[in-house]
């Protein structure tokens, strides 16, 4: 990582920070008096800007300095926390988020109102009394919005005499701690004399240039509270060796003495291994701490950030640019073809050797499609936290009570499916609170609890994964569905459809059965995007609907877009791939079906009737029919259908190669792949086939 940028660094980490300080924010406004949750809160401001002033984002340390300060407050007692005080954070929260990505939009005035509302809020949790007055105050600089003081906890008092003995672990520098920072942070409170420990310093011989072996005294005179030296350890109190003395009476003089031993704290290091000494060490031991704003902290490289990754250790991880990822997968993709051409090579010689040596090579490449496919997937539990605020913003804006629970978070898909997924989901959910939640008073006058709720909810089942968006709200209404899709000239007056088939036309662009349209949603406006979106995922959705108590809305999805395992398949000459997670089994043709050019085509599986399509003819194939065409069986949803081919080639490991953009509308094929002799297979878009069988069976159903 020598190459990237320390800003983009610092941006990464902030992402993750950020994420985890909404939740933090989101669970306390429901658990106010959660002490983890107030101690994870401060931990992530801390941390955000320490390393924003590290990385020189003043502005964004500057800020942040504030409503840390606030949550410090009510982290040692000193103010209980409010809903007004959670409700200020997630607005400074995204302020802050503004600060780090597009300066340019963040302007001083709203970090001033912002400040100023959360000091509103602060003295209304000192006074008991709720925040006075709706009105709007001026422009506002951070610095000049001081919070209240913290009665003597962090205020200055008498100058004390403090003894100070740290020993960190000895991995301390491998997990991303430095020490020198840490001893900068003690030398900006005060007067500071820092002397090394090397007792327990090895031989040479057994020294580990990697490990830290030396520990450390420091005579510290401030007039900060015993709490700021204790704050300056936030990060590894758990993993080290402290303590701090209070000094009195002579011994107190003594230490406040000009130190006679060294009080550079890069020459107190001594012989201690470090990639790099921060230039401002110096500067730090020898002069007194000045009040400044932003904070003196920069305690980013001292301090373990949480959900940061670390290269190293046991169960260590790195950070990988996405672009890598994807450049693995295409390489992979690359070698998986290769590897069926050498499939190919292999099964027209009588060469032993040759046949061994591709059987290991492609099981090689399997293991490593799989192993590559896995470092792409994620927990969707990425996906389904982001909807936390929009839901209890959303519930602040119409006035609802809305309770949001999610199960199956750790089910994975791939990432790039998951960055995909977001807006659909998001207007998904926008249009259940909006139009399928009723208000509280039309719950109660229901029979329902006022508090409505939006249940986000994941599975496996094979290679697909399943979402759904649960509702207790009014549900759909199917008798305007059916009034509105006739006045549209989508249906015939007097089509009998099944729910499934009716709830689909509310897909259809400019579909909505809602009596006005707000500025959040409409039933169905826009659904048609979120209907493309998904099938462009090689998706589908289906919708399931009570009146009166709710609807549930699942998305069927590929767990990954790079590659799948195919059935191969001749038609003609033409070869074409059905993704082999849709097929049911392969029967042969019955003699008289396949004398039979016309009219109604049925198999019977099992005492079921099953339509079936004969793609010689959707592909209008010149070529005879081979003597004994087989039926491919295949499944969408609840629906089935056959499909005609002449031969059954066998399974294939398929890459997906997107169309161009003049092919992209062709519904039946939702993309390509090439084969190991260099030609290229159409994939077979399943659900597309699915429902095109099953609207000819209804045709031919209604004439006959």
């Amino acid at each position: 990582m020598s190459g990237q940028d320390p800003s983009e660094l610092f941006r990464q980490e902030a992402q993750e920070l950020l994420d985890h300080l909404e939740q933090a924010l989101l669970d306390l406004s429901d658990r106010q008096q959660d002490q983890d949750l107030i101690d994870s809160t401060f931990r992530a401001l801390h941390t955000i800007k320490g390393s924003g002033s590290m990385f020189g984002f003043d502005a964004v340390a500057a800020f942040t300095h504030y409503v840390e300060t606030a949550f410090d407050l009510v982290r040692k007692g000193t103010v209980p926390l409010t809903a007004d005080m959670v409700t200020v954070a997630l607005a400074a929260k995204d302020h802050i988020r503004n600060l780090i990505e597009n300066p340019g939009n963040a302007t001083e005035a709203q970090g001033g109102e912002l400040l100023s509302r959360l000091e509103r809020a602060v003295d209304a949790a000192s006074n008991g009394t709720a925040p006075g007055g709706d009105s709007q105050p001026a422009s506002v600089d951070p610095a000049a919005a001081p919070l209240p003081a913290t009665d003597g906890k962090e205020s200055d008092v008498a100058p004390t005499a403090w003894r100070i003995r740290l020993r960190l672990p000895k991995d301390c520098m491998a997990t991303g701690t430095n020490p020198l920072l840490l001893l900068d942070e003690l030398a900006a409170l005060g007067e500071a004399r820092i002397i090394a420990l090397t007792d327990r310093v090895p031989p040479l011989e057994e020294l580990d240039p990697f490990d830290c072996h030396i520990g450390w005294e420091v005579r510290l005179v401030t007039s900060k509270a015993k709490a700021a030296i204790e704050d300056v350890f936030l990060f590894v109190l758990d993993d080290m060796e402290l303590s701090i003395e209070q000094v009195t009476g002579d011994a107190a003089v003594a230490d406040s003495l000009p130190a006679s031993r060294p009080t550079d704290a890069v020459a107190a290091a001594g012989a201690m291994p470090v990639a790099e000494a921060p230039t401002t060490a110096q500067a730090a031991v020898s002069a007194p701490a000045k009040a400044v704003a932003p904070p003196p902290r920069r305690e980013g490289a001292g301090a373990k950030s949480e959900g940061a990754q670390t290269k190293g250790g046991a169960g260590g991880s790195i950070r990988v640019p996405a672009e890598r990822l994807d450049e693995l997968m295409d390489r992979v993709g690359e070698l998986v073809i290769a590897q069926s051409r050498l499939k190919q090579v292999a099964a027209s010689t009588t060469d032993v050797q040759v046949k061994a040596i591709a059987e290991e090579i492609e099981r090689l490449a399997l293991e490593l499609r799989d192993t590559t496919m896995g470092v792409r997937m994620m927990p969707i539990a990425s996906l389904f936290g982001r909807f936390r605020r929009l839901v209890h913003d959303l519930a602040t804006e119409l006035g609802k009570e809305i309770t949001l629970t999610t199960s199956g978070e750790e089910t994975e898909l791939d990432k790039t499916v998951i960055e995909r997924l977001n807006d659909p989901l998001i207007h998904l959910i926008r249009n259940s609170i909006d139009h399928g939640l009723e208000a509280a008073q039309q719950r109660l006058e229901a029979g329902k609890q006022p508090q409505g709720n939006i249940h986000l909810s994941a599975r496996h089942s094979g290679d697909r994964v399943f979402i759904s968006i649960t509702d207790d709200g009014r549900g759909l209404d199917r008798q305007r569905i059916q009034t509105k899709a006739e006045e549209n000239g989508l249906l015939v007056p007097g089509t009998k459809l099944s729910d499934a088939e009716l709830f689909q036309l509310i897909f259809q662009p400019g579909f909505s059965t809602a009596s006005q349209v707000t500025n959040l949603s409409g039933r169905g406006v826009g659904m048609d995007v979120v209907k493309k979106t998904v099938e462009g995922l090689r998706g589908s959705i289906d919708i399931a609907s009570t009146p009166g108590q709710g609807t549930v809305i699942t998305l069927s999805l590929p767990l990954t877009l790079a590659i799948i395992d195919g059935l191969l398949v001749r038609v003609g000459a033409g070869r074409y791939v059905i993704p082999l997670s849709a097929v049911e089994e392969c029967v042969e043709l019955p003699p008289v079906e396949e004398q039979r050019s016309r009219g109604r085509n049925f198999l019977n599986i099992r005492g079921d009737l099953v339509p079936f399509l004969r793609l010689r003819e959707m592909f209008a194939t010149q070529q005879p029919p081979d003597p004994f065409q087989k039926v491919v069986i295949v499944s969408s949803g609840d629906m089935r259908v056959g499909l005609v081919v002449d031969q059954v080639i066998g399974d294939h490991q398929t890459v997906i190669k997107s169309l161009s953009k003049l092919h992209a509308q062709v519904g039946t094929f939702s993309g390509a792949t090439i084969l190991g002799d260099g030609t290229v297979a159409l994939i077979l878009e399943v659900a597309h086939l699915v429902a095109r069988g099953q609207h000819r069976d209804e045709r031919l159903r209604a004439v006959g």
